[in-house]
């Protein structure tokens, strides 16, 4: 099994009511796409509650292994969903691990 953890860090220039937006957009597009996209095992995005910390989003996602998560990566329904943060994020990070 292939874990894929992505974190996104917001704009700051962005009112929190625009944040929240674009978030819940961000989480309703992403936890539909298993409906779409059969490779994907476990999909879900959590929004950070400690101010302390620089991430707003994570997106923890399962596949089998690295070739299902590449055909996800590069499906059109991911690609779409993944878009509603491209004008919001100032920041990514990302990791993938086997387990």
């Amino acid at each position: 099994m292939l874990k894929h953890i992505v974190l996104f860090k917001l704009k700051e220039s962005l009112s929190a009511t625009e944040k929240q937006d674009v978030m819940n957009r961000f989480k309703a597009a992403i936890e539909a796409l298993p409906a779409t996209i059969s490779t994907i095992r476990h999909i879900h995005v959590g929004f950070n509650v400690n101010p302390a910390e620089q991430w707003d989003i994570c997106l923890d996602s399962e596949f089998d292994n690295l070739e299902d998560m590449k055909a996800y990566a590069t499906h059109p329904a991911h690609l779409a969903a993944a878009g509603l943060l491209k004008d919001a994020k100032e920041g990514r990070a990302c990791t993938d691990y086997e387990f």
